[in-house]
């Protein structure tokens, strides 16, 4: 793929970068076209590729040794992902699963690395989501410890909302998790997650529908954890 074909696509990753930034990388790049439910790779498969998520909507997801999934975030279009395994050539931590009909870009693991290595701005936007990547981790950390069921949903919903530029009243928030991926992200059951939706909705706090989450009172959301 040629530096001008990749930057067309305008991913963040690469904003700001002129072809000439890129004209001595070799860009193995592909596009692919995923089915509904169609997995890309799976947890520890020994592939290396970074991926690009140009339309559709994916989810990543731990199995446990119980088979549980456990769904550890949703990408917006543009995100780049498995850039773990292509930077420590180690199998893959986390499987990742077209939810909907999916359009990505593929990048091979040499290029990858060549770009980290030689373009700065690459570098430092990589090393920035790691770093905010951690955090958020910690944070999750903390919820699942010190935190009800209700104040885990609630947060969830705010974190969700905020994302999307939906914290205003009347917002709707399209595509929506259902309870059972929100119950999987937060350490719950989907019984439990479905109870404390019912209460917000009973509350005034937010309108629930099938894949949609209209908020009514945001103040009153971002009070559930307090």
């Amino acid at each position: 793929m040629t530096p001008e074909t990749l930057l067309s696509y305008d991913l963040p990753l690469f904003a700001g970068l002129s072809p000439t930034e890129l004209a001595n990388i070799p860009l193995a790049v592909s596009e692919q076209k995923l089915a509904a439910w169609q997995t890309i790779f799976d947890q520890e498969d020994d592939s290396y590729d970074l991926y690009f998520l140009l339309s559709g909507s994916l989810l990543a997801v731990f199995w446990t040794t119980k088979g549980r999934e456990i769904v550890f975030s949703r990408f917006p279009v543009g995100a780049y992902f498995g850039e773990l395994a292509a930077l420590d050539g180690t199998p893959r931590s986390l499987a990742v699963v077209a939810k909907t009909e999916a359009r990505v870009l593929a990048m091979k693991r040499n290029s990858f690395l060549q770009l980290f290595n030689e373009v700065p701005i690459v570098r430092q936007r990589i090393t920035h989501d790691l770093v905010a990547r951690i955090r958020t981790l910690t944070l999750r950390n903390m919820e699942m410890t010190t935190l009800s069921v209700e104040e885990r949903v609630g947060n969830y919903l705010l974190r969700l909302a905020a994302e999307q530029g939906k914290l205003n009243k009347g917002a709707v928030i399209e595509d929506a998790p259902t309870h059972s991926e929100i119950a999987s992200s937060i350490g719950a059951n989907r019984e439990m997650v479905s109870r404390s939706i019912s209460k917000l909705t009973k509350r005034g706090v937010i309108k629930s529908a099938r894949q949609k989450i209209e908020i009514i009172d945001p103040e009153a959301l971002a009070d559930v954890q307090q």
